[in-house]
């Protein structure tokens, strides 16, 4: 795991973003196509508003949430509708997204048929991830029903999750997908969120989930 600490936010979105824009270039130089998973929520859009201007073959990359919660994407609390505004738009427009909700079905009806989807656009280039002050990514939060599933290294592509601090269910890539990306990022902002991060080094993924994903991460944090 490397730390790279930034002075202020705007100056992390914009690195961030051209490291994002660097790996999955890297990746095109040596591959058809790239995938990139992303969290959504409010820690990433300014990232998204610059890497979704970067000049890069769009057309060769898909885009997928790293979690969302089980509403339509109508809903303001989708992710999926927070990524298609700030991110595929402008140049990045050309990108290809993956959605993972569906209409009309429960996540143990979708999932398997998701999952399916999904399994050609893996090991996934470059992720994208928060973590909470719980330290909880994605939505593989502690103490969670099914979280140890979730963490095993045979756990299914997607995870169905239902915190209790959730209004609805959530569903989640596994972690062991997730650490299997090529390139891994982790942007977290305040001394808080250093601190939970800093914990979460000397407990385990039950304990932390995040600690699932850490090896080989770039963490970026700012004030």
């Amino acid at each position: 795991m490397n730390i790279v600490e930034y002075a202020d936010r705007d100056q992390l979105a914009i690195d961030v973003a051209k490291e994002l824009a660097e790996a999955l270039k890297q990746h095109l130089d040596q591959n058809p196509y790239a995938s990139l998973a992303v969290a959504g929520g409010t820690s990433p859009a300014p990232i998204f508003d610059d890497l979704c201007a970067v000049d890069l073959d769009w057309e060769r990359v898909s885009v997928m949430a790293s979690d969302e919660r089980w509403v339509p994407d109508t809903s303001d609390r989708s992710n999926a509708t927070m990524i298609r505004q700030r991110l595929i738009t402008d140049n990045a427009k050309a990108a290809t997204f993956v959605p993972f909700y569906r209409d009309g079905e429960t996540p143990a009806e979708a999932l398997p048929k998701v999952a399916d989807q999904l399994n050609t656009h893996l090991p996934l280039s470059v992720v994208l991830l928060g973590m909470g002050e719980d330290m909880h990514t994605a939505s593989l939060f502690p103490g969670v029903e099914g979280l140890e599933q979730a963490l095993a290294a045979d756990a299914p592509i997607l995870v169905e999750m239902r915190p209790d601090s959730q209004p609805e269910a959530r569903v989640s890539l596994s972690a062991h997908i997730l650490n299997a990306a090529l390139s891994k990022h982790l942007v977290i902002y305040g001394e808080a969120k250093k601190d939970a991060l800093n914990r979460a080094l000397s407990l385990p993924p039950e304990q932390a989930p995040v600690q699932a994903v850490l090896a080989g991460m770039t963490v970026h944090w700012a004030p």
